[in-house]
């Protein structure tokens, strides 16, 4: 498991079909080493911080692997990394093998997965393809979000070591197809309830799902 590019990009306004939208999903490559900080990296930064960003979501990764897929699934051509709007473009960290509240160290920096990413309308304008979102999160190929427990640098080319598995060990990919088609599965809500790193939006969705039963 590895870093393969580092991207940043500070948000910026756009031009969409609902009018002039700020986003930071336009991230690009960047060299040499980067501090990695508890709500972001440097020269990174999110517009819509109910969504983004904070201290749950401070570092966004997404799996080279799933390039080729979205390629062949939608007949787009090269992409840059930081196309899907990662900060980390990685090999090897993958949905179905990295569990919520794993602990990784990368460069001098400690990382926990805290929530997969659910995709928005910004993600669809990004790849100029509006009917993304539906399949995207329904592959469960999303990536996911990191909490920064150790502020460090952090570069292309850096091993992602795991330090500790997350309780209940329960997938990235798991959890994702949990909140958004498996509503019926009240035992699985009550694990992702016994996962602190879980972020605090994602742990109360699951509390009220069974509140309601």
């Amino acid at each position: 498991m590895r870093i393969v590019s580092l991207n940043v990009g500070l948000p910026r306004d756009v031009e969409m079909k609902r009018g002039t939208v700020a986003t930071g999903i336009y991230k690009e490559p960047v060299p040499g080493r980067v501090m990695a900080r508890k709500l972001n990296l440097d020269g990174d930064g999110q517009a819509d911080l109910v969504g983004h960003g904070g201290e749950q979501r401070a570092v966004y990764a997404y799996p080279l692997e799933h390039y080729a897929h979205w390629r062949s699934e939608l007949g787009l051509g090269d992409m840059p990394h930081g196309q899907f709007g990662e900060n980390l473009t990685c090999e090897g960290w993958l949905e179905d093998t990295v569990h919520i509240g794993d602990v990784f160290r990368a460069g001098d920096a400690t990382l926990e997965v805290t929530q997969p990413r659910p995709p928005c309308f910004k993600l669809a304008h990004r790849m100029g393809r509006p009917d993304i979102l539906k399949p995207f999160l329904s592959s469960g190929r999303v990536g996911f979000y990191l909490r920064v427990l150790e502020e460090g640098e952090i570069g292309a080319g850096d091993a992602l070591e795991r330090v500790s598995l997350g309780p209940e060990q329960m997938t990235v990919r798991e959890i994702c197809h949990l909140m958004y088609f498996g509503k019926e599965d009240l035992a699985g809500a009550e694990r992702a309830l016994r996962i602190p790193a879980l972020s605090p939006g994602w742990l109360d969705s699951f509390a009220q799902r069974l509140q309601q039963q």
